[in-house]
This record gives structure tokens, sequence and C-alpha cells, in this order.
């Protein structure tokens, strides 16, 4: 059985979603969970572009273990030197270099010839290799490049070195039985003096088609992200690539290297930093991927699961009970449901959150697995508290004008203001400014309920922007307008620490 290898680009390629930068901090933490995920090549940035992603490639080379550390490079000689700056000291490394090679793009981007672009692609493949062993070329716009000089380019490249040559569907143009067809061509050029990869977007929604098409007709390796996110229409999407080929190994005669029970809360961490949302009907990690409402389904999977799943929730890391935990368990239990779920803390971060457990507790009946785990991703990314909420309270009704009081602890002493606004979610938010003096503009304002019932653990995100500067905030508690609160104040403090660091 073939392995397949996972080329993981959420830090790069997804990164380029609208709304989905990230910082430093979060992209080590998407990392290390791409590590427990299992994934063989982790690309975390485009050296060149920013020297946020410069410091991130450092940083994950630095302290991310397991996994090859990529970063793109163009064809130019800065590019790839930048990138070898960016990796030296990783333990395992690779350069990811690219050059276009449709007559489109040469033509009317670029402005040179196919001649002159063969020629740089061969040179760069060369230095690259004088930097770093593992090097990997991609022929941009490869589905939209006439076919002979597309095989050309790709011998040429293989012979200068790269040992991964990378099939970009860069504009998602490809149907599954062309692109099957061009990845056998190349692999009857080049036989198997390099791994063929893909790299499929999905403009017309056939990335993971197209993936799997080329996995059939001999690549290699999958460049994929979580949740799929990526520019436009987004990428080929990880979890549906592994788990076809995991559910159909009898078909593919191919497997891969991840550890599935990780695909869930990966999905969920890189929603709640980027603040992309997955669709309710996303396949694997969609809210109702494992939901049935059918009586006739209903019937079938009490008799026997397997009449309406063919994967096991389990298999991708659901958990099939979901009631857990109350205000009367104690700490050896949370502990315990902790570890069950896969977190490793500090006693510290455990035992603040075993606090705010409590708290929660008291709010609502029941404690479900997404409440812990929201209550965990806050203390994995906190922020320093410049700005605290301290106390809320708001009055609104039909014929009431929506006032909001605020108590704040700011420079530690405390600060009160009370507002009026269309809502009290607006008036609480303008008590919040004034105290703050913050010249932000509210971008984003989203609300979701963690789980199901009227005493829902409901989760808040805002986007605030200042000075061309935008930052996401998150704030949960079973009261929304509280939730509110702590997620814009949780903005504005990510604002301030920026600007101090800046």
């Amino acid at each position: 059985m073939r392995i397949i290898r996972i080329f993981d680009t959420t830090l790069r390629d997804g990164e380029q979603s609208p709304g989905a930068s990230m910082t430093v901090d979060e992209k080590i933490q998407i990392a290390k969970q791409l590590a427990r995920l299992g994934v063989d090549v982790i690309e975390a940035g485009f050296a060149i572009s920013s020297q946020g992603d410069f410091d991130a490639i450092k940083r994950i080379g630095d302290e991310v273990e397991g996994p090859v550390i990529c970063s793109l490079a163009r064809a130019k000689e800065e590019d790839i030197k930048r990138a070898w700056e960016a990796l030296k000291d990783a333990r395992k490394k690779r350069i990811h270099t690219f050059h276009s090679t449709s007559d489109i793009h040469l033509k009317y981007q670029f402005r040179v010839s196919r001649e002159e672009a063969l020629k740089r692609s061969v040179a760069m493949v060369r230095l690259a290799r004088s930097f770093v062993d593992d090097v990997e070329f991609s022929p941009m716009d490869a589905t939209r490049t006439d076919a002979s000089y597309l095989l050309d380019v790709v011998d040429a490249v293989v012979e200068a070195g790269a040992g991964t040559v990378n099939i970009p569907d860069t504009v998602g143009y490809a149907m599954p039985d062309e692109f099957g067809k061009m990845i056998k061509a190349i692999k009857e050029r080049i036989g198997g003096r390099a791994v063929i990869s893909v790299h499929c977007h999905n403009d017309l929604g056939l990335a993971v088609a197209n993936s799997l098409s080329a996995i059939i007709n001999g690549a290699g390796q999958v460049e994929c992200t979580i949740n799929g996110i990526g520019e436009r229409a987004g990428n080929c999407s990880m979890e549906e690539v592994v788990m076809s080929l995991r559910t159909r190994r009898d078909f593919f005669n191919a497997d891969t290297n991840i550890n599935t029970e990780e695909i869930i809360r990966s999905s969920r961490l890189v929603t709640k930093i980027t603040g992309i949302p997955v669709q309710p009907n996303k396949a694997i990690v969609g809210a109702n991927a494992f939901a049935h409402e059918s009586g006739i389904h209903q019937d079938g999977l009490l008799k026997e699961k397997t009449t309406y799943e063919i994967m096991r929730p389990e298999s991708i890391g659901l958990q099939s009970t979901k009631l857990v935990l109350g205000k009367h368990s104690g700490r050896h239990a949370f502990k315990a449901r902790l570890k069950e779920l896969g977190y490793d803390l500090t006693p510290e971060d455990i035992e603040s959150a075993f606090v705010k457990l409590k708290r929660l507790a008291d709010q609502k009946k029941y404690i479900f697995d997404e409440d812990i785990e929201t209550l965990i991703s806050e203390e994995i990314s906190k922020t320093p508290e410049i700005y605290r909420l301290v106390g809320l309270s708001v009055s609104s009704g039909m014929k009431k004008e929506p006032k909001a009081a605020i108590r704040m602890k700011v420079k530690g002493r405390v600060v009160r203001k009370t507002a009026t606004g269309d809502g009290p979610v607006d008036a609480a938010y303008k008590a919040i400014a004034s105290i703050t003096k913050t010249k932000s503009i509210l971008q984003k304002f989203e609300v979701k309920g963690i789980t199901g019932g009227t005493d829902a653990l409901g989760e808040v995100m805002v986007s605030l922007e200042e000075n061309g500067k935008t930052v996401r905030g998150n704030g949960a508690d079973t009261d929304i307008i509280v939730a509110a609160a702590k997620a814009y104040i949780n903005a504005l403090n990510k604002l301030t620490v920026r600007k101090r660091q800046s």
C-alpha cells in the first residue's frame, strides 16, 4: 500500500483567505497541532513576503518537531536566500520555489519567453539545492500550460535537483479526468526520479476530486489545507482527502500518515484562530456531518451504525458521549477529561480553566466537551489583560432606550461608564470605547451557540481595525451580552499589545 504525503499549506495558502491573517503566536499554535495531526510537511509561510512570515517560519523550525518545515520562494535569488535564512536552523527543511509556465501568465504577467522561464526555473532549483537537499518546484498555472512544454519544464527541474515536482491547478480549471491524464503523462516522463505532488484550487468545487484522480495516476503528495481554506474558493480540503483514502483503502490502495483522531481538534482550532466558520454540511468536519434527523436513518442507525455511517465519528476525534462534567465534579475528574480530549496543560492553566468551569457549571445544567474546549482554547491563547471587564449591567426593552453600565479595570484602577445605544451590545461597546478611548472600527460581529439548549455557552467573535491593523477577539459566556463585551475587550487588548510591539 502506498503512503501519500500530506503537505499542509494552511499557514501559507490558507492564510491568503481574506481576513484570515494570523499572528506569529497563532501560527505556532496551529503548527504544533499540525505536528500532532501527523502531516508530513508544513508550509510555514512565504519568507520574503513579510517580517511576520519570516519570524513564523524561523520559530516553527525551532519549536516544532516531526514534519518537514517549508518556505515558499519565487524563482528569484533574493527569495531563495531569504527562505534559507528562515529555515537554516530547522531540523528538517524544504525550499519550495515556483515560476509560471502557462502562456497567459508568461505573456501578460511575467513578460518573458518560455525559454527564459525554463532557464530561470532550472537556475533557481540549483541555487536552492546549494542550500538544502530537499527542494520542491511548482510550474504555476500548470493546468493551462502547453502539455509538451510542461513536460520539458518538469524534466529539467528534476534533472537540476528538485526532489518533488508539484503540479498546481492554480485557478481551479481542471477536470478530474484530464488532470489525472496530465499526472500520468508526467509520471511516465520522470518515472521515480522525483515525487509528484498536486496543489488543487476549488474554484469549480473539484479540488478534492482532482487530487484523488492525481493519486490514482501516480501522485505521491497532496498539498491541502485544514477546512479547505485558501484564496478565492479555497484549496483541497485535507480532511476530505485523508478520510477518502482511509475509508476507501480498498479502492485507492493508498493511505496517509495522518492521525485522524486529531482532525476535529485541528479544524476547530483553525476556525477559532482565523474566524472563518465551517459550513454545517461540510464533509467530515461540519456540524451536521455525523448528525441524523431522518426517522428512517435513525431507525437504521439504532439497529446497525453501518447502515448510514461509512465512518465512525470517533475516527476523526468526535466524542460519542457529550455529557461529561457538572458543578459537582472535582479537579481529578476535570484533569482526566482533559487527558481524554488530548490536552496537556500546565498546572496553572488547568487551575485557571477549572475555576472558569465551576463558574460556568453554576450557570448551566450540563457541561459538554465543546464547552471545555472553548475554555481551554481561551487559556492556551491568553492575551495580556491591559483592560479587564469587572462588571456589566444592561437595561433594554420595546419602550426603553438600551443602556449599559460598565465597570473595567484599567492600569490597576476600576473605571465606570454608562452609555446608551441602538441595543444592549451597542450600548456596552460605546461605554467600553469611551473608557478605553479607542479609535478602532468594528468590522465584524458574529455570535454562535457552542452547544444546544437555552443555557448554551455563547461565543462572540469580533474583528477590529485601527491604523491598518486588524485583530480578532473572542469571548464566551452563557450571557451573550457579557460574551460580546469580553470579545470586544479581548480584541482591544490585542490591538494595544500590537501597538506596543510595533
